[in-house]
């Protein structure tokens, strides 16, 4: 999800604009992971903490985070140290824009959370590309080697050491976790919010006809073009249609876009 919103700001040209000036931000439910106790804290550590579960999560601080963003305040979005599972001081300063895409594996589980959304993207990927990307950094062209794991199965595995590595597990050590804890999580969490979907996007960053009409869309909100956006609402671009596609898809991850219902100028520094 989060390589479908990046891609989504680069063809914006979102990327390359001053944080303040942006009218389009990304945020990540992966901020809003809950201050662990010293004994949850260890078990993090050695990889035996359940991190995709839905009480993972500080619902009630995210809640009152997006609230005060689609209000157009300033808000502080906590900073999260995956190496060492904990909250820190520091805080990152999130301005208003006209769009806030909401990205993470359960942003459609909460319902209070859900429904301040007004259009929810379902992003599907297969499920050896999901487990290789517990291994990846934000999106790069990177060569793939395929290595069997236990059995005859192999999994697709980027050569660099990126996402979860660079947050200090080794690859066994995310292996073990996507086999406890991460996969079963998806199937009893993630994986039934699929059906709060607007619009679900097979095979992630590499649809880009999908992405296109997305951010057309966003476009579409930010030209103020309301007539045009209704009728792409009724045209099954919005919440009222959803499309089904023809291939089964095994997993998948979630992102998630509003918009702000009126932005004050002296208040919008995006």
């Amino acid at each position: 999800q989060s390589t479908v919103c990046e891609k989504i700001m680069e063809l914006l040209g979102q990327n390359e604009v001053e944080q303040r000036q942006r009218k389009v931000l990304i945020l990540s439910q992966d901020s809003f992971y809950k201050v662990l106790t010293a004994e949850q804290q260890a078990k993090a550590l050695k990889g035996q903490y359940n991190f995709d579960h839905p009480d993972a999560f500080d619902n009630d601080l995210m809640h009152s985070t997006l609230k005060n963003i689609v209000e157009g305040k300033t808000v502080e979005v906590p900073t999260y140290d995956f190496v060492t599972h904990s909250r820190l001081a520091e805080t990152t300063v999130v301005y208003p824009a006209d769009v806030v895409l909401f990205e993470g594996i359960l942003v459609f589980y909460n319902q209070d959370i859900r429904d301040m959304f007004h259009l929810r993207l379902f992003v599907d990927t297969d499920s050896d590309v999901r487990l290789s990307r517990r291994g990846k950094a934000p999106p790069c062209p990177v060569p793939y080697l395929s290595s069997p794991w236990g059995s005859a199965q192999g999994f697709y595995l980027p050569i660099p050491v990126l996402r979860d590595m660079k947050r200090g597990r080794d690859l066994e050590q995310i292996l073990t976790q996507y086999t406890t804890f991460v996969k079963p999580a998806f199937e009893e969490f993630c994986l039934p919010t699929k059906k709060y979907a607007d619009v679900i996007i097979p095979r992630g960053v590499d649809n880009m006809v999908a992405i296109n009409l997305i951010v057309q869309h966003i476009q579409d909100i930010l030209n103020g073009d309301i007539c045009k956006w209704q009728r792409g609402a009724l045209n099954g671009h919005g919440r009222t249609y959803k499309r089904p596609f023809p291939e089964q898809a095994e997993s998948g991850s979630v992102l998630a876009a509003g918009k702000r219902s009126h932005l004050e100028s002296s208040s919008r520094p995006h």
